[in-house]
């Protein structure tokens, strides 16, 4: 069965972080930049949380806090669960729908972050995996055409 890592070697092991002491309009600047949905929250280079889009809607716009002078640590998701590189993609898939997140770090046993997979990684990975195995099938079916 596939695991996480086989995501990261596709998909590479840059993780957006952001610090505890940001500001969430800084961190929400930096998502935008790089086009994601969520960020590692670090505190000297461990992981101390996760600040993602559900954050800013519920904890910032529902709270009506401001943006520019609430910081990260104020807002940001404590509890993080984390999975290790040769998790299998579906006890990863399992996790994040148990526990209702989108984003689950990947760390080394010492808890270094060694990477980030997302849902739609995920279901990417599947997405790819299944055409591949219909791409075979048709071929055995059919011959080589």
């Amino acid at each position: 069965m596939a695991a996480v890592q086989e995501i990261l070697a596709k998909k590479g092991s840059q993780v957006l972080t952001v610090s505890k002491d940001a500001t969430v309009l800084e961190a929400a600047l930096i998502m935008n930049e790089g086009r994601v949905g969520a960020l590692v929250v670090l505190e000297g280079g461990q992981i101390a949380g996760m600040f993602s889009e559900r954050d800013v809607l519920r904890r910032v716009v529902g709270e009506r806090r401001d943006p520019a002078s609430t910081l990260v640590s104020a807002v940001m998701s404590e509890e993080v669960a984390c999975c290790r590189p040769d998790t299998t993609v579906e006890e990863a898939r399992v996790a994040m729908k148990d526990r209702r997140i989108r984003h689950l770090p990947v760390v080394d046993d010492a808890g270094g972050l060694l990477g980030l997979v997302s849902i739609g990684d995920l279901n990417a990975f599947e997405a790819s995996s299944q055409e591949q195995t219909i791409h075979l099938l048709h071929e055995y079916l059919y011959g080589r055409v």
